[in-house]
């Protein structure tokens, strides 16, 4: 990153931050009386045998006596932080606390963070499933490529909780929302949809199997690496890699962009130029991902294209990707019908669900917060704000209902009851910061 006088000053408040007391970002309080013997005589000995009791009869009554049901693990090693690299165990743990911090006050899921001092894979797995009772799902984060498939594959399979790395299926979620609302916008179909990828690491291959499914044609993207166009004439690539490979004569980047649709980058800063974004299709979309800076300047390309409709990953501009969009809401969802996985239609119910809500008029409250007079649907609003408070409700409910569709939930789903009981999360559980402000 850059070094300057405002990176400086970001870098010196995140410590005064962190280390102000109580130290970190996350503590755990109790939820039920503990002010006499009574209460504590029920809280544990004698009185905890009586739940204990009725989980070793019948283990879904884990859900009934205990915090399970309402409690994630955010679990990693370290080897993939983003914008950091492989920074190990300890030192991801700020960012793992942040991220179980955003599950708590955006959904009212608790969520404990687990670092995991190893790159071996199978040690990896071995720990996370002896470990897997405590939780009701497990949020995989910021593990190195191609390991990441690996251990996700297997512990979806292994485990009966949902299980999601979400470095490749929450960005593979968010830009597929971005990706459907700008093909609306610039009138073009799914079907028809010629895509350029630019990386090939976890979110790359997530997001591009997540297009195929939303209907774009597997001839129609073409993916990138740091050696270029991934093609059948290169020898040594991963399994994830070879499923995209195709038939082009394209071998740079700069040769692929010509005609596209859409750019779309999980790569570094720099590499899309402005005359590449002259060739791309009419009405293209760019979502220039890369973190802290993007593939390309978002005013340096929208100076070259007025009918550009771009994304980034950065909150100053216009169409931030980020996770956050989805994740709390996603697990909120699967948890709530205590699903035994997140599997592909809860994905989809997600992207749309999310797509869908940026065509609804944008509360004042949101307007305010961003200090905008109006937002609409449109190249510069193509996805809603983190700060929507309605993509709790709209997301977890999407999620839930597909869950009980696709048969992977333990119990139903009622959309009115499910209003209710999410308005009242929101009231009591989240959204802290606002008696803060």
């Amino acid at each position: 990153m850059e070094h300057t006088k405002k990176t400086e000053d970001i870098y010196k408040l995140s410590l005064e931050y962190h280390r102000a007391y109580p130290k970190g970002k996350l503590a755990t309080i109790p939820t039920k009386p503990h002010n006499t013997q009574q209460d504590l005589s029920l809280a544990y000995s004698p009185g905890v045998a009586a739940p204990s009791l009725e989980i070793a009869e019948n283990p879904e009554n884990v859900y009934q006596y205990t915090g399970k049901g309402n409690l994630v693990g955010v679990i990693t090693n370290g080897t993939a932080v983003l914008g950091l690299g492989n920074i190990g165990a300890e030192a991801s743990k700020p960012v793992m606390e942040g991220k179980a911090f955003l599950f708590k006050i955006l959904a009212g899921i608790d969520a404990y963070d687990i670092e995991i001092n190893t790159e071996d894979i199978e040690k990896f797995i071995d720990t996370v499933k002896m470990i897997a009772p405590t939780f009701g799902g497990i949020n995989l984060e910021d593990i190195k490529s191609p390991e990441c498939f690996e251990i996700e594959r297997r512990l979806r399979k292994e485990l009966d909780i949902p299980v999601m790395h979400d470095d490749q299926h929450g960005t593979a979620i968010i830009s597929s929302a971005a990706l459907l609302n700008a093909m609306e916008i610039a009138g073009k179909r799914m079907e028809d949809v010629r895509i350029v990828i630019n990386g090939a690491g976890a979110a790359a291959i997530a997001s591009a199997d997540m297009y195929l499914k939303l209907g774009v044609r597997k001839e129609n993207i073409i993916m990138c690496d740091s050696k270029g166009v991934i093609n059948k004439t290169r020898d040594k690539l991963t399994e994830e890699k070879l499923r995209f490979v195709n038939e082009t004569s394209a071998r740079t980047l700069d040769e692929a962009i010509t005609g596209a649709d859409a750019f779309i980058g999980f790569s570094k800063a720099g590499v899309l130029k402005p005359e590449m974004v002259m060739r791309m299709a009419p009405s293209p979309l760019i979502l220039a991902l890369a973190n802290p800076e993007p593939e390309i300047n978002y005013d340096e390309a929208k100076a070259v294209r007025k009918d550009l409709i771009m994304g980034t990953g950065r909150s100053d501009y216009p169409n931030q990707v980020n996770n956050v969009l989805g994740f709390p809401y996603i697990f909120r969802g699967a948890l709530d019908v205590r699903a035994r996985e997140i599997n592909d239609k809860m994905k989809l119910a997600a992207a749309k669900a999310i797509a869908g809500l940026a065509k609804e008029e944008v509360p004042e409250e949101i307007l305010r917060a961003y200090n905008k007079k109006s937002m609409s649907f449109g190249p510069d609003y193509l996805i809603p704000v983190p700060l929507d408070k309605r993509l709790l409700y709209r997301v977890a409910s999407a999620v839930a209902e597909a869950a009980v569709d696709s048969g992977v939930a333990r119990i139903g789903y009622d959309a009115v009851k499910y209003r209710k009981y999410v308005e009242r999360i929101c009231r009591e559980r989240c959204y802290v910061s606002d008696k803060i402000r």
